[in-house]
């Protein structure tokens, strides 16, 4: 009798890339990991590394993304693990939208596909992406499951308090217009894995999740269920980030439409591509920053004060929304890596029992970790998201329950 497939292929597709892993889930094993970027493009690349063994890349024209999963594929095939192996238990793939449908991973089929379509308009960047590749996979590996993880899917569980916005209710269901967040694999996973570092079950505690990237998101997850989060109907909410604005006053856009007489999509530009840190002080690497602030550069330290005035303005709400904190978790890029933005972040918060012990904050790697003091009443965590994992975990999760 042959073993039960435990393979997962793990396939993030974005608008002009796809990132993959290969992942075996009998011991959590990665067998590969690999990224094409610049699809559409003469100049398209494509990186492929066996666990083990030796990095190959190469530069070309990749069309389409149907023309970039079949190069996946053969690569996959050169090291023994192509899709057409009897290991190959699912394909699960990151869609970024799946409105208030989809609250949990969902096996794909011709009406699941067709609501991801539906939500294009809300996910207009993302959703064509992920149709491509979940369509594509269909073609290569018609008999395997296709299994469809979203992002906003961790978010659903907000009340109404929270995803509503306050505008002609008629209105806003008719256009679909709600906060959905997003990010909701990093989110789910790293509360889950604090928990876990505190030594309790997911259930018994409250976490806020400082989501910090060149995107950037935070989460207010009591007892392992979100009840908020900072981005809204989409990215653009919440956060300074590295190139998006975050909140501001919505009667901006009017302004700048009535008197800068600039039009929608030169707007949508501004502020998803032009602003944020890039707008502020001309870079959104968190690293050149702080060289910049070090240096005395003014620009680079308003900017920087300005991320950290937002981020602790979300820390402060989300503790009043939870009403007890357990632990505070920093992830993803900037979270885990710039302890400056972790010092920053709750300077002035002691008395909310948040601090940072400095020794242990400067600390870099190492793994899930506590950088607060041992007596402090808040614990200050970083945690490495592994939205990968997460999404095959919950991929291999449902096809084993399904089996």
């Amino acid at each position: 009798m042959s073993p039960t497939p435990s393979r997962v292929l793990v396939l993030n597709s974005g608008s002009s890339s796809v990132k993959y892993q290969l992942l075996d889930m009998r011991g959590g094993d990665r067998l590969a990991v690999g990224l094409v970027e610049r699809i559409g493009e003469e100049t398209a690349r494509l990186k492929h590394t066996p666990v083990g063994g030796e990095s190959r890349e190469w530069n070309g024209s990749v069309p389409d993304h149907d023309a970039a999963l079949k190069a996946v594929a053969a690569e996959l095939a050169k090291d023994g693990l192509g899709l057409d192996s009897p290991e190959l238990a699912a394909i699960g793939h990151r869609v970024v939208h799946g409105g208030k449908r989809f609250t949990e991973p969902t096996v794909v089929d011709d009406a699941v596909l067709a609501e991801i379509e539906r939500l294009i308009p809300v996910a207009p960047l993302h959703n064509p992406a992920g149709l491509a590749g979940i369509r594509t996979a269909q073609a290569l590996r018609p008999d395997l499951p296709q299994v469809a993880v979203f992002d906003t899917a961790f978010h659903t569980t907000m009340p109404e308090s929270a995803a509503r916005y306050a505008i002609d209710v008629e209105t806003a269901d008719a256009h679909r217009i709600r906060r959905y967040g997003f990010h909701g694999t990093s989110h789910a996973y790293v509360s889950r894995e604090t928990a876990k570092l505190l030594g309790k079950a997911p259930g018994d505690v409250n976490v806020i999740v400082l989501h910090l990237g060149n995107g950037a998101s935070a989460s207010a997850v009591r007892g392992g269920r979100c009840v908020d989060t900072s981005m809204g109907l989409t990215p653009l909410e919440g956060l300074v980030m590295g190139t998006r604005s975050g909140d501001m006053d919505p009667a901006v856009i009017f302004h700048l439409m009535r008197v800068g007489g600039m039009s929608a999509d030169e707007i949508d530009t501004l502020l998803n591509k032009r602003s944020g840190l890039i707008g502020l002080c001309g870079d959104n690497d968190m690293r050149e920053i702080r060289r910049r602030v070090d240096a005395g550069d003014e620009r680079a330290r308003l900017a920087f004060d300005i991320y950290i005035h937002r981020l602790k303005k979300y820390i402060g709400a989300y503790y009043a929304v939870l009403g007890r904190v357990d632990a505070v978790a920093f992830t993803a890029g900037v979270g885990e890596n710039a302890a400056p933005v972790r010092e920053a972040a709750v300077a002035g918060l002691e008395g909310l029992g948040l601090a940072v012990d400095g020794e242990l904050n400067a600390v870099r790697g190492g793994g899930a970790r506590l950088v607060s003091p041992a007596d402090a009443r808040v614990a200050v965590a970083v945690v490495p998201t592994d939205e990968e994992m997460e999404i095959a975990t919950q991929t291999y999760a449902l096809v084993e329950k399904e089996r």
